[in-house]
C-alpha cells in the first residue's frame, strides 16, 4: 500500500512562511488525489488542500476558505513529491498537518475531495506552530 510522509514543519511567527513536503512511494493509479489535513487538538481534522492527477481534471486544486489566498498546493508527480506553501501564517494555522491520498479516484467536487472520507492513506503527520 503507499506510503506517505511529510516534513518541512517547525516553529513561525505570525506572518512568515514554511514549506510542507510530502513524499510518497509510487503511486499505482492512473487517477489520485492528494490531500493536505490539519488537525489542532481539541478539534476536527480538516482539509485544507487537494489537488488531482489523472485524465479530466488534472491539476485540479481545491482549498479551504480559511487559507485560499496564502497556501498553495503544489506537485512533481515525476519525484513523488506535493507541497504545501504556506505564507501569511496565523496562530490559527497551528496543528498536525497530515498528507493523504485516495486509492483511484476520479474527479471530486471540493467538499468531497476536502473531507476525510475518500483518502485511505496517511503520513504520520508534520507539526506546525505559529506564534503570535
Amino acid at each position: 500500500q503507499p506510503q506517505l510522509a511529510e516534513s518541512g514543519g517547525g516553529s513561525v511567527q505570525a506572518g512568515g512562511s514554511l514549506r510542507l513536503s510530502c513524499a510518497t512511494s509510487p503511486l499505482p493509479y492512473s487517477n489520485y488525489w492528494i490531500g493536505w489535513f490539519r488537525q489542532a487538538p481539541g478539534k476536527e481534522r480538516e482539509g485544507v488542500a487537494s489537488v488531482f492527477t489523472g485524465g479530466v481534471g488534472d491539476g485540479t486544486t481545491y482549498y479551504a476558505d480559511s487559507v485560499k489566498g496564502r497556501f498553495t498546493i503544489s506537485r512533481d508527480n515525476a519525484k513523488n513529491l506535493f507541497y504545501l506553501q504556506m505564507n501569511s501564517l496565523k496562530p490559527e494555522d497551528t496543528a498536525t498537518y497530515y498528507c493523504a491520498t485516495t486509492a483511484g479516484r476520479l474527479m471530486l467536487p471540493q467538499n468531497e475531495a476536502l473531507g476525510n472520507r475518500v483518502y485511505h492513506y496517511w503520513g504520520p503527520g508534520t507539526q506546525v506552530t505559529v506564534s503570535s
